[in-house]
């Protein structure tokens, strides 16, 4: 049976420098016996080199299109980026039955959830995960407001 392979790519939003993934995550998915590949340079802007990656058992890709296509599940932070002078958009090398997990946005972006629909690619936007107890745990927006407020009152201290 083929491990499941879990994608992360660089984001290409401007000012971007979160990354989807860090390495002591990786340790853990690669612990339960997923494959991750992480794109090269993908954590830099957040502090973490791709040897830290690839020590947690990340193998790194220099090919974002080739990360894409062979992913099963791909990581981001942000929607995918769209068409540009350099090429396809994220989206449109993403194979059919992957899944995305992002910030997607989905009631703000109906030609992105359209697309994804018509591609047959799973979605799951983490903006849309209720912020409720039951799911406290996967809140994304809750946790990244609660640091960037620590980070403001250190910062004006």
């Amino acid at each position: 049976m083929a491990r499941l392979r879990v994608a992360v790519p660089a984001e290409r939003f401007e000012g971007e420098r979160r990354v989807a993934l860090v390495p002591m995550s990786v340790a853990a998915l690669a612990k339960a016996g997923m494959e991750v590949v992480v794109e090269s340079g993908a954590g830099a802007p957040a502090h973490y080199p791709d040897q830290q990656y690839e020590d947690a058992g990340a193998s790194l890709a220099n090919d974002q299109a080739e990360l894409l296509q062979s992913a099963d599940v791909v990581l981001k932070i942000n929607k995918p980026a769209s068409n540009s002078d350099s090429g396809p958009s994220e989206l449109d090398l993403m194979r059919e039955g992957a899944a995305i997990i992002a910030f997607l946005e989905p009631l703000t972006s109906p030609d992105l959830t359209e697309r994804l629909r018509t591609g047959k690619i799973t979605s799951f936007s983490m903006d849309a995960v209720p912020r409720i107890a039951r799911a406290q745990s996967m809140d994304a927006l809750s946790s990244m407001a609660s640091a960037a407020g620590y980070k403001a009152v250190l910062i004006a201290a």
